[in-house]
């Protein structure tokens, strides 16, 4: 049996975390806390926990002994019997029942235990029968809202949000990838960074597919295996995914990777380009129709020059106008993680919901080599998490303090605001004004008010002076809660007005905002921030996700204002 990697202890790690919240109903319980501690404490710690024994594991951050041992149980056998025990009473079905808005481990339980209701599909059947109004501290209101959460999220289509099927489909390539092969990656959807997806593929280079394929059966995740071949398997997972494997000899791998990548339309459109000149284009190879030569097949990029294209980037791969540029010599250079020059939405511990010290935040943004980075916890308004006047005020004597240690780097004193009902911010102008120097507004609450009063208070934040950026512009959770409904013209062309930031959030449940909105932000020529929202070190790492997002929307270095050097932004900053 292949040691487990961290990926995989974490996977496993959250989902205890996950399934624990449902066994006692309270997604703060102290030992869901616990997993989701350890899970922050080994992504921060680097080397394999599978090495370490009990008393090396328990030297991690926010491992205890009782985890230590959980862990040393799936390094051992494989499996964790109290993770088996949960997932017995609680099928995957029945857990994405929580996904629906509305929807808390309780009120699920309530369903199963009343009703019978153990998926989806009882839930819209009790709805339509209207038993759930029946219910204590339920009724016709909540029952209504269930329902167009059901239909507002698309549940019903069984696609799987981003945030689902990356890690996976990561761990998945990693152990893959542990075997000796040439070259491993996810293709499809999932490679053009869509933000649900339906099954996920995984395309190897590797003269020998037997290892690949046997590993593939055997890996943790696989719940069943639906055809084994010599060069194709296919599974189903814990989560209810098919997955996909391909095997290609190492001289195939390009034409391999094109061809599972693109969209449909986009690799319908490479074809034609191909047939006019007398080719043949599929996933072995760019070959003469007539003899069979071989024109280009190892790499992407030589089978895009072949057909008289530049290179198209992954994430732009959908027949939205990208071949028709790329046949112009005018595909613009989207974003790439390297142009970051520094993270302007990070939480630190004073933030109620954040889990790493003012001091470790900027010690990972030093070692990231970031020219600047912004704390912003959360304001007064945001009851649970934030910080009255005082508070702040004292917050930002610790963060000066401990900039002072990183002298390379430039520290923003900020916040992230909460925008009210009525558009309304934390604190009062003033003091935003003699505090701040970078201030990110977000809507956090009332999320069923109609498009115009959404689109109003947006409007509203967006004229404030103190506000630098919008955050998260719809609020959503992707597969989890529907973003608001605004007039999205309106709100980009007010952002384009004031010189206020667009943010691109990097968390992967929300990537936020959605790819289309920046597409017509660029267009607009509103200015982009791509941030982390980060609330752990470990977190810093999502710049890569909201990268690229950017880059599905088309975004350009020079349109994102923290790809500029410290003096270009801070002028744009006006500081």
């Amino acid at each position: 049996m292949a040691k487990p990697s961290n990926r995989e202890i974490t996977a496993m790690l959250r989902e205890l975390a996950e399934l624990t919240t449902l066994e006692e109903e309270n997604p703060n319980a102290f030992r869901v806390r616990a997993f989701e501690n350890a899970v922050a404490g080994i992504e921060g710690h680097g080397a394999d926990v599978a090495d370490l024994d009990l008393e090396e594991l328990t030297r991690i951050k926010g491992v205890g002994r009782s985890i230590a041992e959980l862990i040393r149980e799936f390094v051992e056998t494989g499996r964790v019997a109290r993770l088996e025990e949960l997932r017995a009473k609680y099928p995957r079905s029945f857990v994405e029942l929580t996904r629906v808005p509305g929807l808390g481990p309780k009120r699920a339980k309530l369903l199963r235990r009343e009703l019978g209701v153990e998926d989806l599909t009882g839930l819209r059947k009790a709805i339509e029968e209207q038993r759930i109004r029946t219910l204590p501290g339920m009724g016709r209101t909540i029952e209504e809202k269930l329902g167009r959460a059901i239909e507002r999220l698309g549940l019903e289509e069984r696609r799987v949000p981003i945030a689902v099927a990356l890690p996976l489909a990561e761990r998945l390539v990693e152990r893959i990838s542990s075997l000796g092969v040439e070259h491993a990656a996810y293709c499809g959807s999932l490679r053009r960074f869509k933000e649900t997806i339906g099954d996920i593929d995984i395309t190897v280079a590797a003269s020998d597919p037997e290892p690949v394929m046997s590993e593939v059966v055997s890996h943790p995740d696989t719940e069943e295996v639906i055809a084994r071949g010599d060069t194709k398997t296919s599974i189903r997972t814990r989560d209810g995914i098919q997955v996909d494997v391909r095997v290609v000899e190492p001289d195939q791998l390009g034409a391999a990777l094109l061809y599972f990548t693109g969209s449909k339309s986009h690799n319908v459109a490479l074809r034609q380009l191909a047939i006019e000149r007398g080719w043949l284009l599929n996933e072995y190879g760019l070959v003469e129709k007539e003899s069979g030569r071989v024109i280009a097949r190892r790499t992407e990029e030589e089978i895009y020059r072949a057909l008289g294209l530049q290179f198209i980037p992954p994430t732009l791969r959908e027949n939205s106008g990208e071949i028709e540029a790329a046949a112009r010599g005018e595909l613009p250079r989207v974003v790439e993680l390297e142009d970051m020059r520094g993270d302007l939405h990070v939480h630190t511990t004073r933030s109620g919901d954040g889990r790493s010290t003012v001091a470790d935040m900027l010690g990972e943004a030093a070692r990231r080599g970031y020219s600047y980075v912004a704390i912003t916890d959360h304001g007064e308004n945001l009851a649970i998490n934030g910080s009255t006047r005082d508070q702040m005020r004292q917050h930002r004597l610790e963060v000066e303090e401990e900039a002072s240690r990183f002298p390379r780097l430039r520290v923003l004193f900020g916040a992230e605001l909460n925008i009210g009902e009525d558009g309304s911010l934390d604190y009062d102008p003033e003091f935003r004004a003699e505090t701040f120097q970078w201030c990110v507004a977000s809507v956090h609450s009332h999320f069923d008010l109609p498009q115009a009063r959404q689109t109003e208070r947006l409007l509203t934040a967006i004229a404030d002076p103190t506000v630098s950026a919008i955050g998260h512009l719809t609020g959503r959770y992707i597969g989890r809660r529907p973003g608001i409904e605004i007039d999205v013209d309106a709100v980009l062309d007010a952002l384009r007005d004031t010189g206020t930031a667009l943010e691109v959030n990097g968390a992967l449940d929300r990537l936020d905002a959605p790819s289309e909105v920046v597409r017509r932000a660029v267009a607009r020529g509103v200015d982009l921030v791509i941030s982390t929202d980060a609330h752990h070190t470990s977190e810093l790492d999502r710049m890569r996700f909201g990268v690229l997002n950017a880059q599905r929307g088309w975004a350009t270095p020079d349109r994102v204002v923290n790809t500029r050097p410290w003096d270009e932004f801070s002028a744009w900053l006006g500081l």
